[in-house]
This record gives C-alpha cells, structure tokens and sequence, in this order.
C-alpha cells in the first residue's frame, strides 16, 4: 500500500492563489480529482490527503465536497483563520466532516518570518490541538527557528513540516538548513515530510543522487517513524512526472528494513491524520 501524503487539487481563477504566477503554464491550469485518479492507479497509490493551496475557509469547503465524492482522498487539511476569534466557529464546521483531518496555512507568503509565534496565531493552534486535528508547516530554513518555539508553546499539537522545509538543494547548501533543522526534530511532536525535493534542485538537469544528503539528514534527525512520503503533485511537474517523484523516493529508501519503508509509505500517515481506508 502507498499512501500519497501530501497532494493538491485547483481551479484557475476559482479561488486566491497567491504563488500561482500566469507564465508558469504548467502550474497555470486546473487540477481536478479526473486528471490526477488514472495516474495514481498507475503508480499504485491507493489513497492521498488534498492539501490547501489557497488561505480560504471556501476553498476548504470546495475541497471537502471532492472528498466526499472522490474516495482516493482519504483526508483533507485545509484552512482556518488562525487569528480570527471565528477560529473555534470554522474549526466546529469543518471537524463535522469526517475527512477534515489537519489544518495548513501558507506561511512561506507572510511578509514576518516569526508570524506562527504571534500570540493569536499560538491561541488559534492551541484550539486545533484542542479539536483533534494536525498542523502542516509550509515553512522554509529561516522559519523553523520559530517553528522550534511554537513547538515548545504547543506540545500536545501535532505538526508536519511539509517539504522538509525546502531545503537549497540547487545550491547545494546543507549546514545552514540541518543546524536550523535540528533542534525542530528533537520535538516527537513534529512530523517531516519526504516531499517538494525536486522543485528544490535544478529543474531541467536533477538526479536522485542530488536529494541523497537531505533525505539521509531527514532519516538521521526524524527515523523511520516520523516521516511519510508525498508528491507534491501538480507542483512536482515543474520538475519531474509522478512516477520519476515516486521512484526516486522508493530508490533513496531502498535501503531500510521492509518495516520502515512501509512507515514511510502508508503506516505514518494513517496513524498521523487518523486516515479511514474503508472507503
């Protein structure tokens, strides 16, 4: 069984993308459950979690209804306003579905680095801890000093850093990211997913060699139990087709016990989300 743990659907227009630039065409067009199910057969992913692309409460509600119509995705982690004092309100409307499963919020786009430690962000994910469901991190090497604290104000919330904190792959630079890494993964609270490398290294021109030293530090500093395998699809096009994202990760774990490498691949990822694989 292969679970994609981190996946994303959209609508051009339909909703605000702020990463989404016009002249980047392969990004730049809809991406609908249709498109991506024959290619997941294909693969033998059985089931994904649909991750936000957009800061909406609307667009969390839009990708609820494609989980309830589409059963690959077994989970949903969408938005709430962490600031706002709606933040229980949204959080009791979305933990009716039973495939609300994690909360995400686009941090990489907020102009101040330490924006998760703000007071009312820290009070908005205390109530997701307290209504049972996870945080996903999309954040980059100069956040995760903050992401250390948060996880120290939070301990009973459960957090993923998505990405592995996208990591300077094309540059080759390692230190910076595994000193700033380090101290975040001491945390059991904090998951780590094997995902977005690709479009961290060269586009054109990357080898799976490339994202060797950031996955073997991923493996030092998580192990196999804090860690679980996503695409990142449509974003992985940029630079590489599902399957090449896919075998690259089964080749750079190919090593592990049989055990670890179906942690990775399906076990952490329904014991993180509580995914329900009944269809």
């Amino acid at each position: 069984m292969i679970i994609d743990a981190h996946q994303h659907f959209w609508q051009v227009g339909r909703f605000d993308y702020p990463w989404m630039k016009s002249d980047v065409e392969v990004l730049y067009r809809d991406y609908l459950p249709e498109q991506l199910e024959p290619v997941l057969k294909e693969n033998g992913v059985s089931s994904t979690v649909l991750v936000q692309a957009s800061n909406s409460v609307s667009e969390t509600r839009w990708l609820l209804e494609l989980a309830n119509t589409y059963p690959f995705i077994a989970g949903v982690v969408g938005w709430v306003d962490l600031e706002s004092p709606e933040v229980d309100q949204q959080l009791d409307e979305f933990t009716a579905y039973p495939k609300f499963k994690g909360v995400r919020h686009l941090v990489e786009s907020e102009p101040d680095d330490d924006w998760l430690v703000r007071p009312a962000v820290l009070n908005g994910l205390r109530q997701v801890a307290g209504s049972g469901v996870t945080y996903d991190l999309l954040v980059h090497t100069r956040h995760l000093k903050h992401v250390a604290r948060l996880a120290d104000a939070c301990p009973d919330l459960l957090m993923v850093i998505d990405h592995m904190a996208k990591p300077p792959i094309a540059s080759r630079e390692f230190d910076s990211w595994f000193r700033e890494l380090k101290p975040v993964a001491a945390n059991p609270n904090v998951y780590c997913k094997l995902s977005g490398l690709v479009t961290e290294a060269k586009w054109d021109s990357w080898h799976t060699d490339d994202l060797g030293p950031y996955v073997d530090a991923a493996f030092e500093l998580f192990g196999p139990d804090r860690l679980m395998f996503g695409s990142d699809h449509p974003v992985c096009l940029l630079a590489a087709s599902y399957a090449r994202v896919l075998d690259s990760f089964h080749e750079l774990s190919q090593d592990l016990p049989d055990d670890a490498h179906q942690q990775i691949f399906s076990r952490n990822a329904i014991d993180f989300y509580r995914l329900k694989l009944d269809g």
